[in-house]
């Protein structure tokens, strides 16, 4: 392999594998802000109790996958240094401003609130507490923008000026709302919803089919999935169609390789107007994965909404075998993300700032073997990590509440102890 091939490999599979953190961390936590609310506002001790044991079960399977997570998030902002210094000579001073927004949101403001929430059981007022998971999901939803405002400016560059061989910002307000970010933005936080909803109603199935004790806190949240999944599932798919307007405006490419036609003739005016080239990205690789998008998309879809009907007369949870379904489904909102990922990113080569700068001119000035060997290294730390991520998540979710060490603390002394002061297992 080539130094660009090892480069892309390594740029693509820490970011693919960094994203299955990222949407499982959007999905879930609004769902564990709306458990947490329900659980502080209750009145009824015994509700308030299960609504508590509800949130601390998921909140913790939420704050390991965060924690996890975070690490591996530490990488992705060096490789762009490290291997891709062209992109930053060219475009830092577009480029490098949402990302250090992302990074302060991300790694200082989202990352203090969530510790404050997950220190303040029983010491907090009931508000405040309240109040810090809110602004956990904000604030992981505002960095997931900037996070697309940069991926927007790569895939249709907006509001800047090239001089001397260096893109200028102009305009920040087009860069705010460059249409392939705003898009996109809503089309990830849909894909987040479902794969959190979808998580949710699988392991809540896992445990109603066992006869677990806890039956009355998994019917609870697996309504609550199952409700966020089908919705979200159905609007991801509506905003999904309305990016294809905008790729047919700002990638003529991408959008003639998915469908299947007008290929030669963006070709030929690509090779016009920036000399010869291969400006047609792997169309096998693109439409591949798109078909495997759509597909898991609409079953998903299908499948949440059927089983909303089946909540009657608890014939989901009375029937095995469809409780045991929905448990199989939760990896594959992971799996619909992932070719979502590969069609934007791959759908634009061989460009790195779409028109502008293409991937081989941004490749840092890097040796093959120093390529070869922070590839390993990176892929398998990594999959290591994922790996840890995804066994202490199974461990914990098949123990159930009993096994939940999040908010295991007695209430300080002083000040109201509020109504969500642990309760004994």
């Amino acid at each position: 392999m080539s130094a660009v091939d090892l480069a892309r490999l390594q740029f693509a599979a820490t970011t693919g594998i960094h994203w299955l953190f990222v949407i499982l961390t959007m999905g879930l936590v609004p769902l564990v802000a709306v458990l947490h609310t329900r659980a502080a506002y209750t009145r009824d001790p015994a509700k308030r109790a299960a609504r508590e044991r509800m949130t601390r079960f998921w909140g913790q399977l939420y704050v390991i996958n965060y924690a996890v997570g975070i690490v591996t998030g530490l990488v992705m902002e060096f490789q762009f240094g490290l291997s891709w210094s062209g992109l930053g000579k060219f475009a830092g001073n577009v480029f490098g401003a949402p990302l250090a927004l992302e990074t302060l949101i991300a790694f200082f403001a989202e990352s203090t609130f969530l510790g404050m929430w997950i220190f303040g059981w029983g010491r907090l007022r009931r508000g405040v507490h309240t109040t810090l998971i809110w602004l956990v999901a904000l604030t992981a939803y505002v960095s997931a923008y900037w996070i697309m405002v940069a991926n927007g400016f790569m895939q249709h560059p907006v509001g800047y000026e090239v001089r001397d061989g260096t893109a200028y910002l102009t305009d920040f307000g087009a860069l705010l709302t460059n249409s392939s970010a705003l898009v996109a933005l809503g089309h990830v936080a849909l894909g987040a919803l479902t794969t959190g909803g979808v998580f949710v109603a699988g392991i809540s199935c896992y445990h109603c089919a066992r006869g677990a004790r806890e039956t009355e806190l998994f019917r609870g949240s697996l309504r609550l999935g199952l409700w966020v999944s089908a919705v979200a599932s159905f609007f991801v798919v509506v905003v999904g169609e309305l990016q294809m307007p905008v790729l047919e405006r700002t990638q003529p490419m991408k959008a003639a390789v998915l469908e299947g036609s007008g290929v030669a003739e963006e070709r030929a005016r690509l090779v016009a107007e920036h000399g010869p080239g291969d400006w047609v990205p792997w169309q096998d690789t693109v439409r591949i994965s798109m078909d495997a998008m759509t597909l898991i998309g609409n079953t998903v879809s299908t499948v949440t909404l059927l089983a909303l009907f089946l909540l009657w007369k608890d014939r989901l949870v009375r029937w095995r075998p469809l409780a045991y379904l929905m448990t199989a489904m939760v990896p594959l909102p992971f799996l619909a993300s992932v070719g979502g990922w590969v069609v934007r990113e791959a759908g634009r080569q061989p460009w790195l700032v779409y028109g502008e700068l293409t991937v081989d001119d941004a490749l840092s000035h890097v040796s093959r073997a120093s390529l070869a060997v922070s590839c390993a290294v990176f892929v398998a730390v990594f999959v290591a990590l994922t790996a840890v991520n995804w066994t202490l998540i199974v461990r914990f979710a098949r123990r159930g509440p009993g096994a939940t060490q999040l908010g295991a603390t007695e209430p300080l002394g002083g000040g109201e102890v509020p109504p969500m002061s642990v309760v004994a297992l």
